[in-house]
């Protein structure tokens, strides 16, 4: 007998292919734990963020523009619940909206001259970005309003706002957001972008 014909099926099993060969690696990610790479980060509540925001409104308020998109960034909600990131989300976009399109670069100037202000122009790339995704849970931006139904005596339930209002102010809100990506490109540049996709905190 031949010695091809003395192997058996199981001989010639391919169950070496299922080995974990990372698991034997001692380098291996497997054998260590990756968060440990990462510094922890402070988690902030809802309750902070909403003091946070509080105040934030009051600098707008006062005329502080400025301050207020810098008190933003400077405090970004990194670990935090979905409702905190998205009431910080929202707060970002209303300082964003409030700000005229003539003091957009010189504002961004100031803040890049500062210091740690490239730090704060990635941050908020990183607004910008979590804003033009259009998910309702990260956008930050205008939500739908509830349509009000009033019903009628013929069967039908008269809607209370006109079509296509919602449309017109989350597209006015991306059309911020795009003008303001344009300008920290101009000021920070394209690292700006490529430091916002490969940090691993997110906003």
């Amino acid at each position: 007998m031949s010695i091809i014909q003395q192997h058996t099926s199981a001989s010639l099993s391919d169950a070496w292919r299922t080995i974990n060969i990372d698991a034997l690696d001692p380098d291996s990610s497997q054998n260590f734990d990756t968060s440990t790479l990462h510094p922890p980060l402070p988690e902030i509540s809802e309750a902070e963020v909403r003091q946070l925001n509080a105040q934030v409104r009051q600098l707008l308020r006062g005329g502080d523009s400025e301050g207020a998109l810098r008190g933003c960034l400077e405090s970004a909600v990194y670990n935090g619940s979905d409702g905190a990131k998205d009431a910080h989300m929202q707060t970002v976009v209303e300082v964003l909206q409030s700000i005229k399109a003539s003091d957009m670069t010189p504002m961004l100037q100031r803040i890049y001259g500062s210091e740690g202000g490239s730090e704060l122009l990635d941050v908020l790339m990183k607004y910008l970005y979590k804003g033009m995704s259009g998910g309702p849970s990260s956008s930050g931006g205008p939500r739908t309003p509830a349509r009000n139904l009033t019903p009628q005596a013929t069967g039908f339930s008269q809607v209370g706002s006109r079509p296509g209002v919602a449309n017109e102010s989350t597209g006015t809100a991306m059309s911020v957001l795009l003008s303001w990506h344009e300008k920290v490109v101009d000021v920070a540049g394209l690292g700006s972008i490529e430091r916002c996709m490969t940090d691993w905190r997110k906003v």
